[in-house]
């Protein structure tokens, strides 16, 4: 949410698929891909974000936490994440989502969206459950 330099961020990329290599992650069993590549992403955020209440957005730790960091200047992008979150999730019909402690009130607003979605729509998306992560 934070802009960078198109170079950095074309370094950061390529030494983080580096990184995730190295770990042993074995690309012929496992897909392996640039999500800013993938259209649906940032199309399934517009379509969940209008289905999505500002206040609920604005009731997010997160965002107080970071838009105070911000001198009280959040941006939008920094206030929709939570529902790039949930369209990441959700369009890939996701069932368990791994996820720290400060991330769970993020999948559950993914849930509440894929809820909210299929009552409108019908039955589409699954509802994510959590697998919290012991660190």
């Amino acid at each position: 949410t934070m802009p960078k330099e198109p170079a950095l961020l074309r370094q950061n990329i390529l030494d983080t698929t580096a990184a995730i290599l190295a770990c042993g992650i074995d690309p012929k069993k496992c897909f392996l891909f640039r999500q800013s590549l993938v259209p649906e992403h940032a199309e399934l955020a517009w379509i969940l974000g209008c289905l999505t209440n500002v206040p609920r957005l604005l009731r997010l730790p997160q965002w107080k936490m970071k838009r105070a960091s911000q001198n009280s200047e959040g941006t939008v992008g920094l206030l929709t994440y939570p529902v790039l979150q949930a369209a990441d999730i959700l369009l890939y019909k996701s069932t368990r989502v791994p996820v720290g402690e400060d991330q769970v009130l993020h999948l559950e607003l993914a849930q509440d969206i894929a809820q909210h979605f299929n009552k409108k729509y019908g039955e589409f998306f699954p509802v994510p459950k959590a697998i919290l992560s012991k660190l």
